[in-house]
Order: structure tokens, then C-alpha cells, then sequence
């Protein structure tokens, strides 16, 4: 039986910039709910404005849960999201729960279950990390292949991220990560309401520069600087959410603040449409989220 049977569940996934976070919120008011974040960068409490993270009034309005609740040193993972959404199913709570976010992986995770890796070596964690300041995503890519080539044989040769994960995942247990993908957990989540919300193409175009100019307004370059001046490892996940690379070259004289905006915002729709193509393939029987919220009660 999955953990949370018996509650009310609304999954809503969505592209960023697409309005989903707002439609969240109105439904949890509405039915007395609580909005739960499944957003891999939402989690950081190092960037409540370059992520839209909802703002202190707004969490005060609404009860907001997993949102800022990890800090910016610490590589979290969709296994602890999914440990932290456990802890959250099993309590006593009755209210309905609204997952919201655009990583897809954590809400695939969340109703088909996720393989159960071991953890992995602290020591060939930083291996890796090191390895990936000095080599390029080709070079790490060959290796892969020569450790690991099924793995290597899915994973594009420019996805660092998911390259070192491999890699990692081979040297720590001896064992491909493809290995350990086909032995797959009980999903926690076997119910549930499913929307998928996707407005208009250039609808999200317009609304991610409005958002992206905005943020620089309320202070997005001020985390950035923080970030940098905390000297974290730019491997960590946080370093790479969507405008930190960007900004940081501006602070770090290497573009102006006008080419660091438009950078991040066609970094933005280019995740976006990938987020986008994603969402249709693999959540193509969830239902389109209502136009109007009303008919969403």
C-alpha cells in the first residue's frame, strides 16, 4: 500500500515560468491543502529568487512544505526528496497534499517508484567532482565508456551531471547505474489527481523575460554574490541552477549585467522546452489543468 492512501493528492507539473506555482496555491486555499514542492532547486534556501520560490507573505497565507529546507553546500538528490516526501506521507496530517514543480524525475519518482542506489563513497564523490573541474564532459564521457558502456551508450556526452553520476555509481559499487535503475522501489504515490499544465509556446517565452527582469530587481544578483563569496563547489547543484553561471560572470567582470540577463533567459526557454518535450512524452495520460480554476475544485 502506498504511504499516503486514503489522502487527497494532487500532482501539477509544468514547464517553468507556465503559472503552476499560482494555480498551487489557489487550489490549496480552496481545499484547505497544503502545496508541496517538487522543484530540485525550490529546495535551496540559498535562492528564494532566482528559483520563484514563494516569498515569506506568501508562505505565511499558505501553508508551503520542502521549499528552502536545504542549504546550498549540501548536494541533494531526488532519493532524499522522495525520503522527505515519506516523512510527510506517514505523519498524521489529513489535509490534501498539491505536488508542484517542473522536475519531472522527482513526480516520475514519486508514482513509478526510484531504483535504490547505495550510497555512494564520500571519497569517490569528491573524486569525481575534482575530476570534473579538470576534464571536459567529452573526456569524462570516454572514461565512462571505458568503465561503464551501457551507461555511456544513454547518457549525452555533454551531460556532465549525469556522466559523474555514472561514474561514481560504477566505482563505489561495481555495478552499472543502469544496473541499479531496473531494480525500482514501491512508488509512494499510486493515486492521486494528475494535471499537467502547458500554456502556449510563446506564452512562456514572454512570461520567463518578464520573470527573469524582474528577479534581478529583487535582489537575484545579491544571492548570486553570496553564493560566490561562500566559495562553494561549482559542481553542486545549486551553482547550476538556471542564471547563477550567468550572473556570476557579470559579477566577475566577464559580461555585462544586459548579456548576463539575456544569456539566463535563453537558458531559461531552452529548459523550458526541454521540460516541455519531456512532460508530453511521459506524463502523456495526465489530464490538461483546468483554464479556469474553478472547474479545478
Amino acid at each position: 500500500m502506498a504511504v499516503g492512501q486514503g489522502r487527497r493528492i494532487i500532482l501539477l507539473a509544468g514547464p517553468t515560468a507556465s503559472g503552476k506555482s499560482a494555480l498551487a496555491v489557489r487550489w490549496a486555499q480552496a481545499c484547505g491543502g497544503v502545496v508541496v514542492n517538487a522543484d530540485s532547486m525550490q529546495v535551496y534556501s540559498d535562492l528564494r529568487v532566482l528559483t520563484a520560490r514563494p516569498d515569506p507573505e506568501e508562505e505565511r497565507r499558505t501553508p508551503h512544505m520542502l521549499y528552502g529546507h536545504v542549504d546550498g553546500a549540501k548536494p541533494y538528490s531526488v532519493a532524499l526528496w522522495l525520503d522527505d516526501v515519506r516523512r510527510l506521507l506517514a505523519g498524521t496530517d489529513p489535509r490534501p497534499l498539491i505536488f508542484v514543480g517542473g522536475t519531472g524525475l522527482y513526480l516520475q519518482a514519486l508514482i513509478e517508484g526510484l531504483s535504490e542506489v547505495p550510497p555512494i563513497d564520500e571519497a569517490v564523490r569528491e573524486h569525481w567532482r575534482g575530476q570534473s573541474a579538470l576534464r571536459s564532459a567529452a573526456d569524462l564521457h570516454g572514461e565512462l565508456a571505458r568503465r561503464d558502456t551501457a551507461a555511456a551508450e544513454r547518457i549525452r556526452a555533454s551531460d556532465t551531471q549525469r556522466i559523474l553520476r555514472a561514474l561514481e555509481v560504477v566505482e563505489s559499487t561495481g555495478r552499472s547505474l543502469l544496473e541499479w535503475q531496473s531494480e525500482v522501489s514501491p512508488a509512494l504515490v499510486q493515486a492521486g489527481e494528475r494535471f499537467l499544465l502547458i500554456p502556449e509556446r510563446y506564452d512562456i517565452r514572454v512570461s520567463i523575460a518578464e520573470r527573469f527582469r524582474t528577479m534581478i530587481s529583487a535582489g537575484g544578483l545579491d544571492e548570486v554574490l553570496i553564493l560566490l563569496q561562500r566559495g562553494l563547489d561549482p559542481s553542486l547543484p545549486v551553482m547550476r541552477a538556471i542564471g547563477v553561471a550567468p550572473l556570476a560572470a557579470h559579477l566577475e567582470g566577464q559580461l555585462r549585467l544586459d548579456e548576463a540577463v539575456e544569456r539566463a533567459i535563453t537558458d531559461s526557454r531552452q529548459y523550458a522546452k526541454r521540460q516541455t518535450t519531456w512532460m508530453r512524452n511521459r506524463f502523456a495520460d495526465w489530464q490538461p489543468a483546468p483554464r479556469f480554476f474553478e472547474n479545478a475544485v
